[in-house]
């Protein structure tokens, strides 16, 4: 299998886990032979895309956009001509109107809000200006960057919809991480500045960039192209495979432990077999890596890593023949995506694929194919409807904000989505002693979104994995640097 090499068993076939294997092969191929186990039966986790009847659904939205010039030039330099240049459109949909995103006090909102609610929120703006809230939680975060006024309007409902619990509980880290640079003064800024005008992407903050890239067909396109090239490289992608265990040794005198074996599911033959890998890679969600190992792990830990919070989503791929439009659309939506703000519908965002790539649409010049996605919980009401009741329900919500016409349905789909996004309450709060632990497993790297439980995006998922290759071939135990990506001040998203 390895050719006397050592083995590298990546958990996670998504962009953490194909990167890792990726830059294993180009730096260390003498050395190490990656194996990567994927418990789904498509590569590229949440970043995926899906086929339905010719149409492609990209589950989330995954713009390719980054500050980091190391990602920009693996994206680039991969296949050239794959990712073409795409111009980013998106609002808010709120009380039967579209507003600008990011939000600003510009004459279309004023004119939209109303002379009286606009005055407020400026006033409130200023106020918050002058006394900034000590960030305890989520919504001190988004009350200190625009005011209590637009907080309320545009950011508490949207954001409980999100995680299902209200910005009161949620630790003001997901801002931190996500949205640390944006503001409304930022946002008013940039809706005056040239630098977005000529290409200066960079320089601004990733919420407000306006092109990205993207390619034909989605982005699931970069992610089979890499993982087939990871097999014709001589590494291995095991789809249908779930780690089901992971044993761990520890000497007595020792603090420090190893993963010795890891036992795997194999679903598509429903029998296990063991694999003795050298070292791990794992962008496999924390609750679950834990819950699976087999040896000294505290209750303590063990019951913090069972109560670290997740989000699932679903998305409803609509086709219809045409979207209706008002005097806001000018006879076309341009929109990537669409927020939706209104408190009585529980669609969290609309994304149109046509204005992403024609080739996500099997017939674009005549059909708009949709992705209504809902933020849910495994088990609860909406993830356990049926597909036919979840896309009469979507189609309802559509109808009664005015935006098609059920007549106009030619064929639907559902997707669900386990484990979308790493949540930021519950056990959170000592996700250090996790990390901690996690540390002291010597070939254990933790990479990606859930693999490090931060919301992270694909570029940094991806610079998680470039760190941890990094770690593994300079023979240092310190895994500081990987914990570290997604930290900095510089970079943000929304």
């Amino acid at each position: 299998m390895n050719d006397g090499k050592k083995i590298v068993l990546i958990i996670g076939a998504g962009p953490a886990g194909l990167s890792a294997a990726w830059r294993l092969l180009r730096d260390a191929p003498e050395t190490y032979t990656p194996v990567i186990v994927e418990s789904l039966d498509c590569v590229g986790g949440i970043s995926c895309t899906k086929e339905y009847h010719g149409n492609r659904i990209d589950m989330g939205g995954h713009r390719f956009f980054t500050k980091n010039p190391e990602v920009e030039s693996e994206w680039l330099s991969f296949q050239p001509g794959l990712f073409k240049s795409r111009n980013r459109v998106s609002r808010i949909y709120f009380n039967s109107k579209l507003f600008d995103y990011p939000i600003t006090l510009s004459v279309s909102t004023i004119k939209q809000l109303g002379y009286h609610k606009a005055v407020q929120a400026g006033l409130s703006y200023l106020r918050s200006s002058v006394t900034k809230r000590k960030e305890l939680t989520l919504e001190d975060f988004y009350i200190n960057r625009f005011g209590k006024v637009l907080y309320e309007l545009f950011f508490e409902k949207y954001t409980e919809k999100l995680w299902g619990v209200h910005p009161n509980v949620i630790s003001p880290d997901w801002g931190e991480q996500r949205v640390r640079g944006l503001s409304l003064a930022g946002a008013i800024a940039a809706f005056f500045t040239s630098s977005q005008k000529r290409g200066d992407q960079r320089k601004i903050e990733t919420s407000l960039a306006e092109q990205f890239y993207y390619p034909h067909f989605g982005p699931g396109q970069y992610w089979e192209l890499l993982s087939r090239s990871i097999v014709d490289n001589q590494g291995s992608v095991l789809l249908n495979s779930e780690v089901i265990q992971l044993g761990l040794y520890r000497e007595n005198d020792s603090s420090h432990y190893r993963v010795t074996y890891v036992r795997i599911k194999d679903i598509a033959n429903d029998c296990t077999y063991i694999i003795e890998p050298d070292v791990v890679i794992s962008s496999m969600p924390i609750k679950d890596l834990i819950q699976a190992m087999d040896g000294e792990v505290s209750s303590e830990i063990r019951s913090l890593a069972n109560d670290l919070p997740y989000r699932d989503f679903l998305t409803v791929g609509l086709l219809v023949r045409e979207l209706k439009v008002n005097e806001q659309t000018s006879g076309e939506i341009r929109d990537c995506w669409i927020y939706i703000q209104e408190p009585d519908i529980r669609m969290g965002r609309i994304q149109i694929f046509n204005n992403w790539s024609s080739g996500m649409v099997a017939r674009p010049s005549d059909t708009v194919w949709l992705g209504l996605e809902y933020f849910c919980s495994e088990g609860d009401e909406l993830w356990s409807m049926s597909d036919e009741d979840m896309i009469a329900y979507a189609c309802e919500e559509l109808h009664r904000m005015g935006i098609i016409n059920p007549n106009d349905v030619l064929d639907a789909t559902v997707e669900r989505v386990k484990k979308a996004y790493p949540a930021y309450f519950g056990s959170y709060e000592h996700f250090d002693e996790i990390r901690r632990f996690l540390n002291k497993i010597d070939n254990l790297y933790c990479v990606g979104r859930n693999g490090q439980h931060r919301y992270n995006n694909m570029d940094h998922s991806m610079l998680t994995s470039f760190e941890a290759i990094r770690v593994l071939l300079s023979e240092t135990s310190d895994k500081t640097t990987v914990w570290n990506i997604n930290t900095e001040p510089k970079y943000h998203e929304e």
